[in-house]
């Protein structure tokens, strides 16, 4: 059994009254490029993986998911800690990026959204030849390929 601390309960009424957030949350967010794609990795524990919902209107990638609670109606709650929240992530992804091939997968709480960049945005070599026709220089374009910019 736990003993009773009321300094506990008191610290957590007043963190609920003082911190308590209206309107969507942001959920922790990683990116990072992996060859000719990015990866964006966000965290969405207890979140039923029907209620995420994933966008894109022109650049911009809209990331919803819902968390809801249930409680039967008999149930007498010891402690709740949990809430139930609404989470929201919007990302400008620039120029650049295969919106058509833009992919997600949701596995033990984690969402993984796959986004290729485009054939037109990768790196490429340029030949430049003389005017006898056999190419003396090679330029390599940079590597500054878009990166996704968040909002």
């Amino acid at each position: 059994m736990a003993t009773y601390d009321p300094f506990r309960d008191l610290d957590r009424l007043a963190s609920s009254l003082f911190e308590q957030r209206r309107g969507p949350r942001r959920m922790p967010m990683d990116l990072y490029r992996d060859g000719d794609h990015y990866v964006l990795t966000a965290d969405l524990p207890g979140i039923d993986p029907g209620s995420v919902d994933i966008d894109v209107d022109g650049q911009l990638l809209t990331i919803r998911a819902e968390r809801t609670l249930h409680s039967g109606d008999d149930v007498k709650w010891i402690t709740r800690e949990r809430e139930a929240a609404s989470f929201l992530r919007q990302l400008n992804l620039g120029q650049g990026i295969d919106t058509e091939r833009i992919s997600a997968n949701y596995n033990n709480g984690v969402l993984s959204v796959t986004i290729p960049v485009s054939e037109k945005a990768k790196p490429r070599k340029i030949e430049v030849m003389s005017e006898g026709g056999a190419p003396t220089i090679q330029a390599h374009e940079s590597d500054d390929a878009p990166q996704p910019i968040e909002q």
